[in-house]
């Protein structure tokens, strides 16, 4: 019973595991053949844009400096991630007195505008006037925006932009605008302010630069803590905005160091590459396995098979549990590795089960003793690969990281084929 279960199991995953890596069947009228489940490539991979980002730490105090860092980190990858930006990474770097902030943005183009929108501080700030302006300040932009003084409504007490396009006889302007909401708190301070700046212009300034010039007139008391921010937008701009809005304030400065593009075609011609190396290795590996074992080290081809189509499905689906894996050109190195390193445990094995043959035990024997005997050995070298593979994640940057995650995926799936797949599949053979 427990033989047919591992049989029918194993059957199973490699089903499921070919229906995955299948390539991508297109949809017929109201039915599809197969769910499509696409590889997701990274940067070096798919193309794009990746910036560096240095913060500067000079007016933080160097306790807090740590988790100022992953603030920043935290608000950035929530402005990559409004701005519609799949599989894009954002990761925090800590060198010595530097930190820095890494984004990788795969399929993005417009290296310009991503910039822009990750590295700008967007604080927003609600002035009010003091005082009248003069015959000579109404006729200077630089005078005028003297007469206005902060009121102590700010970025952090609002709650939500969200882009909305005002029209009908009731609207002054038509067009897209930005709709706000105020936390429960902002719309106190909102109320009030509203309260004193009746008739008066409620100017509201984006790093220190006015937006919806000339000012609107506070019409009455606004309670209820929603607004509309009225310009000269475009739905580009009104949406940048409200996605800056949405981010909130960098709670540190950030400097772009780097700014890098990556063109797709360089990206495909490192994908053929891999492709081939990594082909040339599978063969090398399955007629190395057959003239040297014969029709064990055919099983073990057999096993190797089923492992590179598990891989490629966990890489595709995350086990329907996590994410997606995003491959990378490191990632690549580690998997094409790590084909070489499924193999090593059947090796034991087949050493193990020689001396078996040697020392007089039959073939029933051999088999079960020698994975008996071979798995401390191999559980000693795959947790140790295991360890490396979590050292590097830790301790890594982004390529570096891909490639650890790779290198630990091919190891656990390597000792389930090597010792469950292999192991079932000699056992149906070999029969003395």
């Amino acid at each position: 019973m427990g033989k047919n279960f591992t049989v029918w199991f194993i059957a199973a995953i490699t089903l499921i595991s070919v229906l995955v890596d299948l390539p991508h069947i297109p949809r017929l009228p109201y039915f599809s053949l197969k769910p499509y489940f696409p590889l997701k490539l990274g940067l070096d991979l798919q193309g794009g844009t990746q910036l560096v980002l240095e913060t500067q730490m000079g007016k933080i105090d160097p306790a807090s400096r740590d988790s100022a860092l992953e603030s920043v980190k935290n608000v950035i990858e929530r402005r990559v991630n409004l701005f519609g930006v799949s599989e894009a990474v954002v990761q925090s770097s800590k060198v010595g007195d530097q930190r820095r902030i890494l984004v990788d943005l795969p399929g993005l183009k417009d290296a310009s505008s991503a910039a822009n929108l990750v590295g700008k501080t967007a604080q927003l700030d609600f002035r009010e006037m003091v005082g009248s302006p003069s015959a000579e300040a109404t006729q200077s932009a630089s005078a005028m925006l003297a007469l206005f003084k902060p009121t102590g409504l700010t970025g952090a007490d609002l709650k939500s932009a969200t882009v909305t396009f005002a029209s009908g006889a009731r609207t002054i302007k038509s067009g897209p605008q930005v709709s706000i909401e105020f936390t429960s708190n902002g719309a106190k301070k909102f109320a009030e302010v509203t309260k004193r700046n009746i008739n008066k212009p409620l100017a509201m300034f984006l790093d220190e630069t006015p937006i919806s010039w000339p000012p609107p007139v506070v019409q009455q008391e606004i309670i209820g803590g929603s607004a509309v921010i009225t310009g000269q937008f475009t739905t580009d701009e009104a949406k940048h905005l409200a996605i800056q809005l949405n981010a909130g304030a960098l709670p540190v400065p950030v400097k772009i160091l780097e700014q890098h593009s990556i063109g797709p075609t360089l990206g495909q011609e490192s994908i053929n590459k891999s492709l081939i190396a990594g082909i040339i290795g599978l063969l090398i590996v399955i007629i190395y396995m057959v003239v040297y074992y014969g029709l064990w080290g055919l099983v073990a081809d057999g096993a190797l098979v089923i492992y590179s189509l598990i891989i490629l499905a966990i890489f595709k689906t995350g086990l329907f549990i996590l994410p997606p894996i995003t491959l990378t050109l490191a990632g690549i190195a580690g998997f094409v590795l790590s084909i070489g390193m499924a193999v090593d445990a059947n090796i034991l094995i087949f050493e193990r089960m020689k001396e078996e043959l040697r020392w007089g035990k039959n073939k029933t024997q051999a088999l079960e003793l020698g994975f008996k005997r071979a798995w401390s050995s191999i559980w000693a070298s795959n947790v140790s690969s295991l360890i490396t593979a979590v050292i590097l994640y830790s301790m890594g940057q982004s390529l570096v990281k891909g490639f650890a995650v790779t290198l630990a995926i091919g190891v656990l799936v390597s000792m389930f084929t090597a010792y469950v797949v292999t192991k079932t599949i000699l056992r149906l053979i070999i029969r003395e």
